[in-house]
């Protein structure tokens, strides 16, 4: 063999071996964020998890059009982890929690189950559900603060990870003032899953989100208020008896 065919022979050699080793380490980083991802939405490959659909405020079941889209966003995010699934109506989800990861979208007025967790696991955290229109109307309050809803302008929307019950696997709520602060808590989930694993790893955290203008931008202009899982988590102190 010549000196030509010789380097030839090696050239292809080394190409070959590069090509094998940048594969391996693409597939070992893949599968790396693939067991993180699954970890932190306690979504292993093949469970099931339940996705509680809410009713639009008013309407007779009758699914929101942006709560739709926030499903669909949450059913992409279960794909990808190499999940399934179950989706049942807000008032037939008459189930513990912890056995399996759930997805619930939509505030305590139009959605009976979140109501629930905010009473069990969010404490701290109390939404307006009055039906006549009023300045405090659709309002978020944790602990001593309340936000006050600007319709198209200025909205808010609690989105957590809860861990409890015995199973261990967590509970996320998507609490908006209106459907479309809804689907901009999951689009922010979606986007922001990596650094808020890194932040809160498995653990509870509830943050309070801001969507910006959204009769011009939609779900897109969303911004991080503040991190308030201690606030959210803590019962309020109890009301001094009367004398």
């Amino acid at each position: 063999m010549n000196e030509d065919v010789r380097n030839i022979v090696l050239g292809v050699l080394a190409t070959g071996v590069s090509a094998s080793v940048g594969w391996l380490a693409r597939t070992y980083l893949w599968r790396r964020r693939l067991r993180r991802k699954q970890a932190f939405f306690g979504l292993p490959g093949g469970a099931e998890c339940l996705l509680v659909v809410n009713r639009e405020a008013g309407g007779d079941n009758v699914v929101h059009r942006f709560d739709v889209f926030a499903m669909l966003e949450l059913s992409a995010l279960i794909k990808d982890c190499g999940a399934q699934a179950r989706i049942l109506g807000h008032d037939v989800a008459h189930q513990g929690f912890g056995d399996r990861t759930e997805f619930c979208v939509g505030g305590p007025y139009s959605n009976r189950r979140t109501d629930a967790h905010l009473s069990t696991l969010l404490p701290g955290v109390t939404v307006n559900v009055d039906v006549e229109p009023s300045e405090v109307r659709g309002s978020i309050s944790v602990g001593t603060e309340r936000y006050l809803m600007e319709k198209g302008a200025s909205e808010y929307v609690i989105l957590a990870r809860l861990t409890a019950g015995e199973g261990g696997r967590p509970v996320f709520l998507f609490c908006g003032q209106r459907a479309i602060t809804n689907q901009a808590a999951t689009r922010y989930l979606a986007r922001h899953h990596e650094s808020l694993a890194r932040a809160h790893r498995s653990g509870s955290f509830v943050l309070l989100l801001k969507v910006v203008n959204s009769q011009a931008y939609g779900p897109d202009v969303v911004e991080l208020v503040a991190d308030v899982t201690r606030a959210a988590l803590t019962a309020p102190a109890a009301a001094p008896a009367a004398s």
